[in-house]
């Protein structure tokens, strides 16, 4: 058996995904700048997908720009967002626990001479409101919040953040990193006050390389990609048309059977936390089950190397994650872990189990059945 828990890493793409994607790479293959039959072909394929996610989202149209995904999304909304507005001010608000598609640009706005103010989180992972309001001040021009956390599944409170920062500051731009909620939770931007939100498509069993950002028509963002003025001028370049197709069907499809979907992932991650619970030394991280994230959940096995366990899991075709699949090739201590107040010991024993809708029960059962043997093992090994 084959067990695929690292679907917040990236996802399979459906079968209709990869269908579209074909059509559009053999077919309907034209560049949708092009004037001609071919051309206009490629381009319907291009507003039918922002026909769907606008839809999806209740925005309009043209608030969905395509972007190459989420860090690309995120870039854009953090220096694009504070560089057409710094006249307005020079402050910026986020998380200590922000993915480093945020945390980076953040970086590199504070070396452009941006005062960056980082959030603390309380030991589940989530936002001090106090905190935020304590921070917000009449020069703030951007806050950026991520949706779900990436590592531990925990959810922030994004329509209670947004309703403060437009009510203390009327110039502010909100953005939230949806990257790992689009598709599991519904989520409307004008409803939440949220004024720039990132996607990305390979985490909704869509095609690697695409995304989008919204952008609220009445947000000022700088374009950072410059050239054949594509996309109304904010993004140049020919647009990905396979890249965009495959991302509005998937997202089509990943809503199509919501409740049924979420009620899922959640009698997966219900599962696995129970058996997890009747082992030895093992510790679930962040939120309760039911309150993070549906598709997300972080546990501890003190003792025993994170990195020791996901290749011992890899042997026996078990397939989950020490971290951050993006930064997984440089790994060092967890960020977000560090901020939760977690001890040494627990952070460098952490594994994230994320499911998508096609996982098992079965496969749960079959982790369990493999976690409950090599552990003991494992910790034997460690103490000679």
């Amino acid at each position: 058996m084959e067990v695929y828990f690292d679907n917040s890493a990236t996802t399979r793409c459906y079968a209709s995904v990869k269908d579209i994607v074909v059509k559009t790479m053999t077919e309907d293959f034209g560049n949708p700048s092009a004037m001609h039959k071919k051309g206009i072909e490629a381009e319907n394929y291009v507003k039918e997908s922002a026909g769907i996610l606008a839809g999806l989202l209740k925005v309009q149209e043209k608030e969905i720009l395509f972007t190459s995904g989420g860090t690309e999304s995120n870039n854009l909304a953090l220096i694009g967002g504070v560089m057409a507005n710094r006249r307005s001010g020079n402050h910026i608000v986020t998380t200590s626990v922000e993915h480093a598609a945020v945390g980076q640009p953040a970086a590199y706005l504070e070396d452009q001479g941006f005062e960056v103010t980082y959030l603390p989180v309380d030991e589940r992972g989530v936002v001090k409101m106090d905190a935020l309001e304590e921070a917000l001040r009449p020069d703030t021009i951007l806050v950026s919040t991520m949706y779900v956390n990436n590592e531990v599944g925990a959810v922030m409170p994004v329509e209670e953040i947004g309703r403060l920062v437009h009510a203390k500051c009327r110039k502010a731009l909100y953005h939230v990193d949806a990257i790992q909620a689009f598709g599991k939770y519904r989520i409307y931007p004008k409803k939440s006050g949220i004024d720039l939100l990132s996607v990305s498509a390979h985490k909704i069993h869509g095609p690697k390389g695409a995304g989008f950002l919204y952008i609220n028509e009445k947000a000022k963002v700088q374009p950072q990609i410059l050239g054949g003025g594509q996309q109304n001028g904010m993004r140049s370049g020919t647009d990905n048309v396979p890249g965009i197709a495959g991302l509005g069907i998937a997202a089509k499809e990943i809503y199509a059977n919501f409740d049924k979907n979420i009620e899922h992932l959640y009698e997966l991650k219900e599962h696995l936390a129970e058996g997890l619970g009747s082992m030895e030394n093992v510790l679930i991280n962040g939120m309760a089950v039911r309150e993070g994230a549906p598709q997300i959940l972080s546990a501890s096995f003190p003792g025993i190397r994170s990195e020791v366990l996901l290749h011992t899991l890899e042997d026996r075709n078990i397939y989950v994650s020490a971290g951050s699949a993006c930064s997984s090739h440089k790994r060092k201590a967890s960020g977000t872990l560090s901020a939760m107040g977690m001890p040494k010991e627990q952070k460098e024993s952490t594994i994230r189990f994320s499911f998508s809708e096609e996982n098992t029960i079965e496969e749960v059962d079959y982790c369990l059945s493999v976690l409950k043997e090599v552990v003991p093992m494992l910790r034997r090994y460690a103490r000679r």
